[in-house]
């Protein structure tokens, strides 16, 4: 597979030297070229790519930045603009959605000043969405390195829950574990709800110890390279009544349902219909999210498995499968696995055990 910038170039600009593309958000700068830097931009022309950094940057990007040549400026609108006329450019297509509104009115006064259209509508934005929800091996791989880093901490933290130990103390316990084995970071902040507190999907730790009966829901996920993992493990501590297995047991029959019917060409939207058939059944009004959402390059991605998105699933697209119940103020369940889509189904990008435990 061509490296990222060589496809969005094939395209959108397809040869033509007359036409250009501005990455300029921190985001896509790095999913391009594996820099991070919270200033500079992208230009890629039909014959070359370049990574516009100043000299806070300049120096690392020319040891680590790939896929582009690593170009200094003291004065970013010159040198662009330099560029721009060096490749004899006509037309710049640029992030419409990155952009604030005084940035896009200053760029397309600077570009029509030398004569260059800037193209403010969303064709970039689209082509780099529908780019970035098909992962390469090398994507993929990045992913599992950092869910194995997710899986590692889930298997350190449960000898941790104990009576008494607080959300926030197995959070913090959580976020060390990952950064002391590799993570660059966490992926999103840590979320571990015990008790009552888990009827919350997105609740936040807090000083809420834990205490024999609770569920202990856990949403992890670690970065690695630029890339996120995300997982979510309800475990129990000490025996759980009837009621509680029950609903256990349904959250994790949705869960294992989805992964069983995925396929290339299936609709988001009738995947999440697939899970949400089955709690509705029982637990009316009780999962209130979308199934699941792309991971990659950012935690929250494209596509979503939510009723509102009818995207095809495809081979390469890596989501999340995360069905819930909750019901206030007693307790909630979530299981959570990536789905990677393959040309026949899906395969789980998750190792961690999703039968009851029972601590």
């Amino acid at each position: 597979m061509k490296n990222p910038v060589e496809r969005i170039s094939e395209k959108l600009i397809g040869g033509d030297s007359q036409k250009a593309i501005m990455v300029y958000s921190e985001r896509n700068r790095r999913y391009f070229t594996g820099f991070p830097s919270d200033a500079g931009a992208l230009l890629i022309t039909a014959e070359e790519a370049y990574l516009l950094q100043d000299f806070r940057y300049e120096e690392a990007a020319s040891y680590s930045a790939k896929n582009c040549t690593v170009t200094g400026f003291t004065d970013f609108k010159e040198k662009l603009c330099e560029l721009l006329e060096k490749h004899g450019v006509k037309q710049v297509y640029m992030e419409i959605n990155k952009l604030s509104v005084a940035d896009a009115r200053t760029f397309e006064k600077l570009f029509q000043e030398h004569g260059i259209e800037a193209v403010l509508d969303d064709t970039l934005d689209k082509a780099i969405k529908d780019q970035r929800m098909i992962k390469s091996p090398e994507e993929v791989q990045k992913i599992e390195d950092a869910q194995a880093i997710t899986d590692a901490a889930f298997q350190h933290i449960l000898p941790f829950i104990k009576e008494g130990v607080t959300e926030r103390e197995l959070a913090l316990e959580i976020e060390f574990f990952m950064r002391n084995n590799g993570a660059e970071a966490v992926a999103f902040d840590v979320i571990v709800a015990a008790g009552k507190s888990g009827s919350q999907c997105h609740a936040v730790p807090s000083a809420n110890k834990v205490q024999k009966g609770d569920f202990i829901t856990m949403d992890t996920g670690a970065m690695l390279d630029g890339y996120h993992s995300d997982m979510t493990r309800t475990v129990a501590f000490g025996k759980v009544s009837d009621e509680q297995r029950k609903v256990y047991d349904t959250v994790l029959q949705a869960q294992l349902a989805v992964i069983d019917a995925v396929k290339p060409g299936m609709p988001c939207c009738d995947v999440d219909k697939i899970a949400r058939d089955i709690i509705e059944k029982d637990y009316p009004g009780t999962f209130g999210h979308g199934l699941g959402h792309g991971v990659g390059f950012e935690i929250h991605e494209w596509p979503a498995f939510s009723h509102r998105d009818k995207t095809p699933c495809a081979e390469g697209m890596v989501i999340t499968d995360e069905p819930g119940i909750y019901l206030p103020a007693r307790f909630g369940v979530r299981i959570e696995d990536m789905l990677l889509v393959t040309a026949d189904g899906c395969r789980s990008l998750t190792k961690s055990p999703k039968e009851l435990i029972e601590l």
